[in-house]
């Protein structure tokens, strides 16, 4: 079993760096968990159940890139990607 975990990356708040300046219109900040649609999911040897996710991503661009990656890392194994729960490709793990 894999015990994967999800850590966001921030700036401490108050130290001193940087004034804390509003959210200007039109500013790009980092999205938040609920925000990353795209998923490349690893499935189990059975193809039954995902076993654990390999990438999640807010640019589809990505999604496919780390879902193709995902298939040539594990060959053999379903890999999906999917976009709020709907799963735009599937690899079959067929070898040749």
């Amino acid at each position: 079993m894999i015990n994967l975990s999800v850590r966001y990356l921030q700036p401490p708040h108050g130290d001193g760096d940087k004034p804390d300046r509003p959210d200007r219109p039109g500013s790009r900040t980092a999205p938040r968990g609920d925000e990353l649609p795209y998923q490349v999911e690893v499935w189990d040897e059975s193809g039954t159940a995902p076993e654990f996710v390999i990438a999640v991503t807010v640019n589809s661009s990505v999604g496919y890139a780390a879902y193709y990656a995902a298939a040539r890392a594990y060959p053999g194994r379903i890999i999906t990607l999917s976009c709020d729960g709907l799963v735009l490709s599937r690899w079959t793990g067929q070898v040749h």
